[in-house]
């Protein structure tokens, strides 16, 4: 702490006044630079648990007065090593739950209707400005259950993906793809449920942006641009106003738009009042973007955008939380589409956390690219085709090239068929 900006007074009540600037994690807040009711806080004294807390301070006051007393010390130096290399490099995955073939039917249950929960929440915000927090910390809730218990079924549905709903159904990935990350640095159960309560509300903004800038399937122009990028600060007020919404992700929708360097939007903050949880979201929020059919582009490959983004480490994202998330989904994630060495393609199913060229495949187009009996390949089984050769995967592929509509493959039934032919 710069001890010339803290000047001690009040000493019966040990209180001193500090710059918002010089906050950090772990200290008590027992007085604002001004009346208490004409903040956004609830309560009158609270303990600056993260972060998100010092950004939501900072965002109201120039100046606070804690309480000594009440500081709590240890949290302090334990934030300061959270989420570090070397904190990043010690966490590894719990062990799942349960497996893939048991957990899809309800994965592909909970994807569905908690998908439709928050179309219905974007069109609530439409209406009413205000959101049902305790609903959507239920529905996160199970989305964590699923992703603890086997979270490639969950991971599986974030690639059935629909241009026309890009926009709710992008909140619905991206918390998934955060609680997913989450898991991979072992997060506690309680975590979870903010980083995923953070992703699904990210882009709550974007719902008080005019359609005809939002959908827009050109080139914005300047004037557009500047109001495209107006959603965070629309999400950080829309949050602000819904009753119970968690800290945390008032401060996602206000900075995942934010880069490390400062040359992120709409604020420019620098990697110190970036938040763990900020840099979690701007990961996956990238990810699912990159990878995604919008009104104005294709989407890539997933070895397109890990190669974007890895590009981009250490200045617009945080290197040791890409690396994880990469870690996380693997090689071939579960999902994409991959050409065999025989020149078969097939839908990989389920990664392999210890042999990552070897995840579980269904095949769907044999060497001539026409439809095939689909069946359930496990490469770590060493499988044969027709050749007598062991099946390898050489490539990820887009499906559109082969005229593959996964969400078609998958409502015929493709992984339950898949799953018989073992």
């Amino acid at each position: 702490m710069n001890n010339s900006k803290t000047l001690f007074i009040d000493t019966p009540n040990t209180l001193t006044k500090i710059n918002v600037e010089d906050l950090q994690v772990g200290m008590y807040v027992s007085k604002l630079d001004k009346p208490w009711l004409k903040s956004n806080f609830l309560f009158q004294g609270f303990e600056l648990k993260n972060q998100a807390d010092i950004n939501a301070v900072s965002e109201q006051c120039k100046f606070v007065y804690i309480d000594v007393n009440k500081q709590n010390k240890i949290q302090t130096v334990e934030a300061r090593d959270a989420y570090s290399k070397e904190w990043l490099d010690r966490k590894t995955p719990p062990d799942k739950l349960s497996t893939f073939e048991k957990e899809i039917e309800h994965a592909s249950y909970l994807y569905q209707e908690t998908s439709n929960l928050v179309r219905s929440f974007m069109q609530d915000v439409c209406v009413s400005e205000t959101i049902n927090v305790e609903i959507a910390k239920k529905a996160v809730a199970q989305c964590v259950d699923s992703i603890l218990h086997a979270p490639d079924a969950l991971l599986w549905m974030t690639q059935l993906k629909n241009r026309d709903l890009y926009t709710s159904q992008h909140s619905m990935n991206v918390c998934i793809l955060a609680i997913a990350l989450g898991r991979q640095i072992n997060l506690s159960v309680e975590a979870l449920n903010d980083v995923g309560l953070c992703g699904m509300m990210h882009d709550m903004g974007k719902m008080l942006v005019p359609l005809e800038v939002l959908n827009k399937p050109g080139k914005l122009e300047p004037d557009e641009l500047k109001i495209m990028q107006s959603h965070p600060e629309l999400g950080w007020k829309l949050l602000l106003s819904s009753s119970g919404m968690y800290a945390g992700a008032i401060d996602v929708a206000h900075n995942h738009h934010e880069r490390l360097d400062g040359t992120g939007y709409p604020r420019k903050l620098t990697a110190e009042k970036i938040t763990p949880y900020t840099r979690i979201v701007a990961i996956v929020d990238m990810y699912d973007a990159i990878t995604s059919d919008r009104v104005y582009q294709k989407g890539r490959t997933h070895l397109d955008a890990i190669n974007i983004m890895t590009k981009i480490c250490g200045t617009h994202l945080d290197s040791g939380l890409t690396y994880k998330f990469i870690e996380c989904l693997g090689i071939y994630p579960p999902g994409c589409i991959v050409e065999m060495s025989n020149g078969e393609i097939a839908i990989v199913v389920e990664a392999n956390q210890k042999k990552k060229l070897k995840p579980k495949i269904i095949l769907l187009l044999d060497e001539d690219k026409k439809p095939r009996p689909e069946r359930m390949v496990d490469l770590t089984k060493m499988d044969l085709d027709a050749s007598g050769q062991e099946y390898r995967i050489t490539k990820i592929v887009r499906a559109e090239d082969y005229g593959i509509d996964l969400n078609k493959y998958y409502h015929n039934g493709i992984i339950e068929k898949g799953l018989a032919s073992i």
